[in-house]
C-alpha cells in the first residue's frame, strides 16, 4: 500500500522528518498536524494505555481532515519502579532535566542489576476510511546512575541502551533512528504498508 499523503499528530520537526525517512516509498507526503487546516489542538492523553492515547490523537486528526493519519504515544518502563513513570513518562517533571532527576532520585541506591528499564513506542494508524492498525517498538536497556551524552532529549542521558553499551544521547542520529522504539514501531508499519 502507498499512502500520497499521511497526517501525523506532532508539531515536532524531527519527529516528522523520522518519520518521512522511514516510510519512504510506501508514504508520499508526511504533513504535521501544524499544517491541517481546522487542526484540533493537543488531545488529551486520557487513556490507560500507549495504543489508547496513539489512537485518542490520531483520531482527533482523522475527524478533520478525512485523510490517513497517525500518532504516536510512548514511555519509559523501569523494572524497579514496577513499569514507571510509564504512559505518565512526559508529565514525571516539568522539564527534560527535571524527570531525569526524578528518577535517578527514585532510583538512588538501586543496584545496577535492578536497573532494567525498556523505552515503548506504540503507533496508531487511521486510514481515510476509518479502519485502524496499530504497531509497536521497544528498545530494552536499563538505567545509568548518572546522565551520559548530549544528544536526544528526555530521558536519553540515562538510558543505557542495551546493544550498543551506550547512553541513548551517545548515539548518532543514524544509529539512534536504528534502535530507539520508535524507529522499530515505524519498521514495523513499513513493512506492514510493503505486504498491504
Amino acid at each position: 500500500m502507498r499512502l500520497d499523503r499521511l497526517l501525523v499528530a506532532t508539531h515536532n520537526a524531527g519527529k516528522l522528518r523520522e518519520i518521512a525517512e522511514a516510510l519512504r516509498g510506501h508514504v508520499g507526503q508526511v504533513v504535521g498536524q501544524g499544517e491541517v487546516a481546522g487542526a484540533p489542538g493537543p488531545a488529551e492523553e486520557s487513556a490507560d494505555s500507549y495504543r489508547g492515547n496513539a489512537l485518542l490523537k490520531a483520531r482527533a486528526l482523522h475527524r478533520v481532515s478525512g485523510q490517513a493519519t497517525m500518532a504516536d504515544d510512548s514511555g519509559l518502563e523501569v523494572e524497579a519502579l514496577g513499569g514507571r513513570p510509564g504512559l505518565h513518562s512526559s508529565r514525571y517533571g516539568e522539564t527534560d532535566g527535571g524527570r531525569i532527576s526524578r528518577l535517578l532520585e527514585e532510583l538512588h541506591g538501586v543496584e545496577s542489576e535492578r536497573r532494567g528499564a525498556r523505552f515503548v513506542c506504540t503507533i496508531a494508524l487511521v486510514l481515510p476510511d476509518g479502519e485502524q492498525h496499530f504497531f509497536e517498538g521497544v528498545c530494552a536497556g536499563r538505567i545509568l546512575e548518572s546522565p551520559r551524552g548530549t544528544g536526544g532529549f528526555g530521558f536519553d542521558p540515562v538510558f543505557l541502551v542495551e546493544e550498543s553499551g551506550r547512553a541513548m544521547a551517545e548515539l548518532s542520529i543514524e544509529e539512534k533512528n536504528r534502535v530507539s522504539h520508535r524507529a522499530r514501531a515505524l519498521s514495523s508499519m513499513r513493512d506492514w504498508l510493503g505486504r498491504s
